[in-house]
């Protein structure tokens, strides 16, 4: 089973994965797509409020945000990652669940980062919004660190999140249901 739809212009189908016994979501990966990654970041950017620094999780927003980083001429964007690094110098962490994640999960920042993104203007990017978890976990992240939220973006909002209004996204994405129709 598949979803057929447009995205930034370009066609794109996702493969349905099963959820549970009674739902499918659409997987949507923009690893390893260069057009798409180049594409969404453009329209993106049309869309994007004033910002200092641009912030995602670890993995997959890493393509996006780093292709809106490099059209928007910006030198530096954050990654939380999801195991502190030997590099870091101290880390900050919070604790978070999505749908595409089994169980509980960690974000950390390093220490350095922080410094940073204390009194600047953070644009939260990640690829798919679904239930938030991930999002609200990048919000108190930067909170934490001192960074004023100006805005979140999203190349899909999948379900419920296509309903709210402080994400700025491209395309809707349903959810399905385990015979592969479109959940309204």
């Amino acid at each position: 089973m598949e979803h057929r739809m447009r995205i930034a212009g370009l066609e794109r189908t996702l493969p349905l994965c099963k959820l549970n016994e009674r739902l499918n979501i659409a997987a949507f990966v923009i690893f390893g797509d260069t057009e798409l990654s180049v594409a969404t970041a453009t329209e993106l950017l049309k869309r994007a409020p004033a910002y200092d620094y641009l912030i995602t999780a670890e993995a997959k927003g890493i393509p996006l945000v780093h292709e809106m980083a490099r059209q928007h001429g910006d030198k530096k964007y954050f990654l939380a990652r999801k195991s502190p690094k030997l590099y870091m110098t101290g880390v900050f962490e919070i604790e978070s669940e999505s749908i595409t994640t089994a169980g509980k999960q960690k974000l950390y920042l390093d220490t350095a980062d922080v410094e940073l993104i204390r009194g600047k203007r953070i644009l939260i990017v990640d690829d798919v919004i679904s239930t938030g978890g991930s999002l609200r976990a990048l919000e108190r992240l930067t909170e934490k660190a001192g960074g004023v939220i100006v805005g979140r973006m999203a190349i899909l909002a999948e379900g419920d999140a296509q309903y709210r209004d402080d994400i700025i996204y491209l395309e809707r994405l349903p959810l399905f249901t385990a015979g592969g129709e479109p959940i309204a």
